[in-house]
């Protein structure tokens, strides 16, 4: 893990972060989106989000996961924001998800914001959630039946936030 680092993104990156991201789209078990990105979309999608960041074996330059972190609402709650996390696959299990989740807590400020929401965490990514909870995120609830699943039967979700 040591040989990890989490800078914010360039463009050299975008293919590689447009395939993590659209692994998980396809697998259909953690993120509300149902379509894939094409490298126009993936060039919009993430130059539009207050910061997109990749998690980058120092060694050969690998692409290993991603960020992205932008407003939750705006407005009088625009202080509050939302973030999403990918690692790729074959990356899974090398605490990439945690490096990612603490320097999206420490660059949150930067951009103005004190909250950090996530709004649809699936009941079932267990991993995620113990991930967020170890960090001090408290969960809000459960919102049953919130998520529909690739294969078509409903999970609960479960809303977490942090101050930041």
């Amino acid at each position: 893990m040591d040989d990890i680092i989490v800078r914010a993104y360039r463009e050299e990156d975008l293919p590689a972060m447009a395939a993590i991201w659209n692994e998980v789209v396809e697998e259909g078990l953690a993120f509300p989106q149902e379509d894939c990105l094409s490298p126009e979309e993936a060039r919009a999608f993430f130059a539009a989000q207050s910061r997109s960041a990749v998690a980058e074996r120092s060694g050969d330059g690998a692409i290993l996961g991603l960020y992205i972190l932008h407003p939750n609402n705006v407005g009088r709650c625009g202080h509050i924001c939302n973030a999403s996390y990918a690692v790729s696959s074959r990356s899974r299990g090398l605490h990439i998800g945690e490096k990612l989740v603490r320097d999206c807590i420490a660059a949150a400020p930067a951009s103005g914001f004190r909250v950090l929401q996530f709004n649809a965490v699936v009941a079932s990514n267990l991993r995620a959630r113990r991930l967020y909870e170890k960090l001090g995120f408290t969960q809000l609830g459960v919102i049953p039946g919130g998520f529909r699943s690739k294969d078509g039967h409903y999970e609960d979700i479960c809303p977490y936030f942090i101050k930041v």
